[in-house]
């Protein structure tokens, strides 16, 4: 842990953003933050954070999506199929799957713990109620954070007391008891926003969230994620009715993470160039063969090929769209799943409510509504096309108890046993990925 883990500051890139010049504006010197960190220092802190969030969020949504059978990388690492599909046995705790996504979200936690740490001997130009603000932000991003690996790594375990890099707190397994500290720290932070005020600078990403009251808005829409998952739907609806939940608005609103071609910035590596095989997304074609007809959600995220691809037994017949341009913003959360959260959140108790949640996600793919009794079953269908390829699926399949082939079609892969018969091949459905294995014993 401590290998990973013991980086006091990612590198920062400004997002074009005007920022006080200074020696380094890109990497603060941790002493001078921790003895008087002006604004210009806790500006640099909340950018790297911001900045740091969207690394390897490509692989994990990759991984995920292709354990789930909707989707898969094909390019020159084999490993994004034979081991994710599990034709070579089970995960590998070294490989870039499992430590990646790891490594990035805990560093992203650590800039936001230099930040928190930093407040208390902060320049006294920085007010009471700024510091509650940049308290609000790092604590809200933590939980964010923490929330993704409790998505990725469930009771694999993960560490939750990080602090102090000279002693972490041991892996917790209990998922229970994670997603209770992701909720109590989202509650935290939401009282902080109470009163504050912000002097940080946001990304574009941010617009219209940049405001410790419109910020606390996504902050309620996490908790309202946080608590679905916790199978806390009274909480859910009370959230939602804190966030920025509209049944009858933009379902495309929401705080996103940007990308640009600014040297030292990233591309949206989800983007791929059209028509190619080497390095390409494709969607599997049950994915496409079971949508209802004429769900726009279909046409709009993926594309047919003019020819059929096949590698590692797999064949596909249409590739990624879902992405315009290497530099289009990947959505951190959207009003689309606050309404099917409404929708899950309000099944057993208000039908009504239910169907005016998904309904509103289905008159937006140009289907027709749904009539009767809403079903979760009827809400995973709707889940499952309006966050192709955004790494739902998993946990989505996982937490109702349907991470199986009854909800996943394995793919249609052979190999030859030792008598020269074409047989099926052997495939797993992993329902996590392992801990890293700098992790294993510490």
């Amino acid at each position: 842990m401590k290998k990973i883990l013991f980086i006091l500051l990612c590198a920062v890139v400004t997002f074009g953003c005007e920022i006080d010049e200074q020696v380094n504006p890109n990497a603060p010197a941790v002493e001078t933050i921790a003895e008087g960190a002006t604004e210009t220092d806790l500006n640099n802190l909340v950018t790297g954070a911001l900045a740091r969030m969207r690394n390897s969020y490509p692989i994990y949504a990759t991984a995920t999506g292709t354990i789930t059978r909707e989707l898969y990388l094909f390019d020159a690492d084999p490993r994004n199929t034979t081991d994710l599909i599990g034709t070579e046995g089970d995960l590998d705790n070294d490989s870039f799957y499992s430590t990646a996504n790891w490594i990035n979200r805990y560093r992203t936690i650590k800039n936001c713990n230099i930040l928190l740490e930093s407040l208390d001997a902060a320049a006294s130009s920085v007010s009471a109620a700024e510091k509650d603000g940049y308290r609000g932000f790092a604590k809200t991003l933590i939980a964010h954070q923490f929330l993704v690996l409790y998505s990725a790594y469930f009771d694999s375990g993960i560490r939750l007391d990080v602090e102090d890099p000279d002693n972490f707190g041991p892996l917790v397994t209990d998922d229970a008891q994670v997603l209770q500290f992701v909720r109590d720290l989202l509650d935290e932070a939401n009282d902080d926003l109470t009163g504050a005020e912000f002097s940080m600078i946001f990304t574009s990403g941010f617009s219209g969230f940049d405001t410790p009251a419109t910020f606390s808005e996504f902050n309620r829409a996490l908790a309202a994620r946080a608590a679905l998952y916790a199978g806390d739907m009274t909480a859910a609806l009370t959230h939602l009715g804190d966030s920025f939940f509209d049944i009858n608005g933009d379902l495309s609103v929401g705080p996103k993470m940007i990308y640009s071609t600014t040297g030292g910035d990233l591309l949206n590596d989800l983007f791929k160039t059209p028509g190619q095989n080497g390095n390409q997304i494709f969607a599997s074609d049950t994915w496409v063969n079971e949508a209802q007809a004429g769900d726009l959600r279909v046409q709009n995220k993926v594309t047919q090929r003019a020819a059929s691809f096949s590698k590692s037994g797999i064949t596909v017949n249409y590739e990624t769209n879902l992405y315009a341009t290497s530099t289009t913003p990947i959505d951190i959360i959207r009003n689309e799943e606050l309404c099917l959260i409404y929708a899950e959140a309000n099944i057993g108790t208000n039908n009504v409510e239910a169907l005016a949640g998904i309904n509103a996600v289905r008159s937006a793919a140009g289907l027709a509504d749904l009539v009767g009794t809403v079903t979760v079953d009827d809400v995973l269908v709707e889940r499952r096309y309006s966050f192709w390829g955004e790494a739902h699926r998993m946990v989505d399949l996982r937490r109702t108890g349907n991470l199986n082939d009854t909800y996943i079609t394995l793919d249609n892969i052979t190999t030859t046993d030792a008598d020269g018969n074409v047989i099926p091949a052997t495939q797993e459905i992993f329902n996590q990925f392992p801990v890293p294995l700098d992790e294993v014993g510490n």
